[in-house]
């Protein structure tokens, strides 16, 4: 009998004692997931990303994991649930919005461009006109001696040397961004290969992962032409042209000619392309990149602190983190499009409640 009371109170505590365990693990997993945001899309802006949050983990403690995945991994994962939030380029369409069941916001976090970058013998400067562009990537043009790129640069002395596309493999942001300009400025790229974030490409065109990839293969194969980010070509001190624009100057992509380009008025839901700008001074392949995340918080099981923490993070991206923008060589927004951010901040919900009072 005394030896079953025993056995008896020696499982209780051990019952007790795993009780514990548990409620003590389950806190701190449940703290840990309030700490950390987990987001996942555009290679663009990841460099700025990396560093506006390691910034907001010092002074806040909280965690932002993001992963490059591309623009139309990002829209996937969002739409999935998988991340708290995306990263993309081109702001989601018609059917993304619809597969994603609830509203999903955008907000710009800074500007980009997208340059034509190339390696060939002592990489001069080259001028692009908006048909050359189509044509080299259309693959009509096969060499860089071609009488249409020496028209464009009278001055240069061009190689006889063939020419190797190099195009984007994965769903892209850039890609998204640089197939717009051209379906603006070229009726055959427009009737033949279209705008979105993955393209059927003509056949021979080498395709890589990422602006990474892209600007990797370029760097290291002679004759070849690919786009990619302005920050991957000037972190590769790589060869990057001049783009004639609608007001028929060749423009030099720089963070300077790239904000110039954005000189027009905003819509509140912040969707509008700075593709082919009409601004006399504007780089036309310029371009937003945006975070997206849903409206309403109050899904999949999450904590009202999480969406507190997503909301607060999205604000300080958007005002305290700008001043990191132009040092890594990006563009910042203009006072509007800030301002119409932070509207769009202020209208995410936690179970129909706004989230920041």
């Amino acid at each position: 009998m005394f030896k079953e009371v025993f056995m008896t109170k020696v499982l209780k505590r051990i019952a007790v004692f795993i009780l514990a365990l548990g409620m003590l693990f389950g806190a701190s997993t449940l703290y840990s997931a309030e700490k950390e945001l987990i987001g996942a899309g555009a290679t663009f802006p990841q460099p700025l990303y990396s560093k506006m949050f390691d910034t907001y983990f010092q002074q806040n403690t909280i965690k932002v994991n993001y992963q490059g995945i591309g623009s139309g991994g990002g829209i996937n994962q969002l739409i999935k649930k998988t991340v708290d939030f995306g990263g993309t380029d081109a702001f989601m369409t018609d059917k993304e919005l619809k597969e994603a069941g609830a509203t999903v916001l955008h907000i710009p976090t800074c500007l980009g461009a997208v340059v034509v970058t190339y390696n060939i013998p002592d990489n001069p400067k080259l001028n692009f006109t908006q048909d050359l562009v189509a044509d080299i990537f259309l693959g009509k043009i096969k060499k860089w001696n071609d009488p249409q790129i020496a028209a464009a640069n009278p001055k240069v002395k061009l190689p006889d040397l063939a020419i190797s596309v190099v195009r984007r493999a994965d769903g892209s942001g850039t890609t998204y961004i640089f197939s717009e300009y051209l379906s603006k400025v070229s009726k055959e790229w427009k009737e033949k290969i279209g705008t979105g974030k993955s393209l059927n490409w003509p056949a021979g065109q080498i395709g890589q992962k990422g602006n990474p990839g892209v600007a990797g293969y370029v760097k290291q194969t002679p004759g070849s032409v690919g786009y990619v980010e302005l920050l991957y070509a000037l972190q590769n001190k790589m060869a990057f042209g001049n783009i004639r624009n609608k007001a028929g100057m060749f423009v030099e992509p720089t963070p300077k000619s790239v904000s110039a380009a954005a000189n027009v008025r905003i819509p509140d839901d912040t969707n509008f392309s700075l593709t082919d700008t009409e601004a006399k001074d504007g780089y036309p392949i310029s371009g937003f990149t945006w975070l997206i995340f849903y409206k309403e918080q109050n899904y999949g099981g999450r904590s009202k602190a999480k969406a507190e923490s997503l909301a607060k993070m999205l604000h300080w991206v958007v005002t305290d983190g700008q001043k990191f923008v132009e040092p890594l060589q990006y563009s910042a927004l203009s006072k509007e499009a800030v301002a119409k951010s932070d509207k769009i901040i202020n209208s995410m919900t936690y179970g129909g409640a706004p989230i920041l009072k």
